[in-house]
């Protein structure tokens, strides 16, 4: 399977970088200063990863919601 990392909105790049910091430090992980995330463990990078969706998914709900009111 073929993955696609290109953003779409090229300008979202920070805010999803910050949101990824903010994530881990709400689950209290600590994310490597040298941008490598080889010694970090699997479980820790896809608990980041699904937070952050989750966290997309609530805010795209809220926009929604907003619409159709």
């Amino acid at each position: 399977m073929a993955r696609n990392k290109q953003l779409v909105v090229q300008e979202a790049r920070a805010a999803l970088e910050q949101m990824k910091y903010e994530v881990a430090q709400e689950l209290g992980i600590a994310l490597p200063q040298d941008g490598y995330y080889g010694y970090m463990a699997t479980r820790d990078t896809g608990s980041i990863g699904g937070q952050i969706t989750k966290r997309l998914v609530q805010i795209a709900e809220q926009q929604l919601n907003g619409y159709r009111r």
